[in-house]
């Protein structure tokens, strides 16, 4: 597996020459500031809850000391076990949320994007044979199905919240471009993994549908969203972001696709700490992470960048990021870091850094590390193994990592967040296997469109570990 150094001095910077645009520029509401609204919207629901074949029929018997091997099958597993149980049984819609340890939950409202994790999930537990095939490809023909007759939809795009039985929106929910984008990654990913006719047909009836175009309303760039109240969001996703999968798809799509031009529309600022430049902004960690659980952009650039040394480098400043704040809150450290957007004490926030973003309180929240495992995987790995050791049965429960906790107030999270569960459990097997990447490359609309943005292979793209 290839990656960057630990060491200061071995990780790489971007490789691109372009001019950039400033870091600090305010680019609109991201897709976490809107989920923020919605988080903890609440009404009731009975979900059925299935065994896994091996080890964790129940709640996981812990060791507390795991192996690297061990922890991955751990986080992979337990995940797997939140795809599956937190979803609708007659709509394969996944929650939003779910409580941690398992216990059944009230709440209904489900999200587009977990149900596009879920569906990826559900290719890794029929490829691992976490339960019986036939179970597994009946929920992703549920699922999809479902999506295709079902699910309320604008013009193709779904809406960001949903209620997990029916399919409507809930509350004020936008119609979202990335959160529909994460979906059809799942989609695709269940289409090249069955081969099935069923499966290729509803994953190719939703791809279809989507009229990219439409949502570019007269611009270069994507709206941020749309709502039947106020239509179009005035800001646009023309920053860089987990934006790239939404372009590349829309640019490759069957019927309404979008320019290739779109792509070099969007601006990459570049920022700096402790000497290590990055294309990034103040954004979360999360968006160096969404794009590439799907598309494998290891070895590869366009005239900008690698994203994969990108996302890298940006990994690694973040865990320094975090330990520069060590005096203020000591239990940040070389094995205990990561801030990304999650749950806290006072409600959902949009936090991380660098720059400080939020009102960083010293909460760990584990899937800043967890879906960062490819990009620097001694760090995240020795992060991810502490946490689970040292802090047991606060930091985990049946559905793997709590979604965060703060080690100085002893604050734990009752819940876990399906899109948070998804990134880790993706991204740990794209590390000790890259069978996402692999899956999903097989999709002839990826290769397409990175070809037709000038993505090209060069060796040399990353430093060996």
């Amino acid at each position: 597996m290839s990656c960057i150094s630990s060491s200061p001095s071995a990780t790489p910077g971007i490789a691109g020459d372009s001019e950039p645009t400033s870091p600090n520029a305010k680019i609109g509401y991201t897709r976490r500031e809107m989920l923020s609204f919605f988080a903890k919207g609440a009404v009731a629901c009975s979900l059925a809850s299935a065994g896994l074949h091996g080890s964790v029929h129940q709640a996981v018997p812990l060791k507390w000391r795991l192996t690297d091997k061990e922890l991955l099958e751990e986080i992979v597993k337990s995940a797997f076990l939140f795809f599956w149980n937190e979803a609708g049984i007659h709509s394969g819609l996944v929650r939003d949320r779910a409580l941690a340890d398992g216990t059944p939950d009230n709440r209904l409202m489900s999200s587009i994007a977990a149900t596009g994790f879920g569906l990826a999930a559900l290719c890794i537990g029929h490829k691992r044979g976490y339960l019986p095939a036939h179970k597994i490809r009946a929920r992703v023909i549920t699922t999809l199905s479902a999506l295709v007759d079902h699910v309320e939809q604008v013009n193709g795009f779904f809406y960001h919240f949903i209620d997990v039985d029916t399919g409507r929106r809930v509350g004020l929910s936008e119609v979202s471009p990335i959160d529909t984008t994460i979906l059809l990654c799942g989609a695709l990913t269940a289409r090249e993994y069955f081969h099935d006719p069923q499966v290729t047909s509803l994953a190719d009836t939703i791809y279809k549908r989507i009229n990219w175009r439409w949502m570019l309303d007269d611009g270069m760039t994507f709206a941020k969203g749309w709502t039947p109240e106020h239509k179009f969001i005035d800001s646009r996703w023309d920053t860089y972001c987990e934006l790239m999968m939404m372009y590349l798809l829309a640019i490759a799509a069957p019927t309404y696709n979008i320019s290739p031009s779109s792509w070099n529309a969007v601006s990459r600022p570049v920022q700096t700490f402790e000497g290590h430049k990055y294309i990034g902004g103040p954004d979360p960690l999360f968006v160096h992470q969404y794009s590439q659980a799907w598309f494998d952009f290891r070895n590869q650039r366009d005239r900008y960048a690698d994203y994969f040394v990108n996302s890298s480098t940006a990994t690694y400043v973040h865990k320094r990021f975090c330990i520069s704040l060590h005096n203020k809150f000591p239990d940040y450290d070389e094995n205990t870091w990561g801030i990304t957007a999650s749950d806290s004490r006072r409600g959902y926030q949009v936090w991380g850094g660098p720059p400080p973003i939020g009102k960083i309180d010293g909460t760990v929240v584990p899937c800043a590390a967890g879906g960062s495992i490819p990009f620097v995987p001694k760090d995240t790995l020795a992060c991810l193994n502490n946490l689970y050791s040292r802090y047991g049965q606060r930091a985990w429960k049946k559905y793997g990592f709590v979604d965060a906790f703060n080690p100085l107030t002893g604050w734990t999270d009752p819940d876990v967040v399906g899109i948070d569960q998804g990134i880790m459990m993706l991204m740990a097997e794209n590390y000790r296997t890259g069978f996402i990447w692999k899956t999903f490359m097989k999709n002839p609309e990826a290769r397409r469109a990175m070809n037709a943005v000038g993505f090209r292979t060069y060796a040399h793209a990353a430093v060996a570990s």
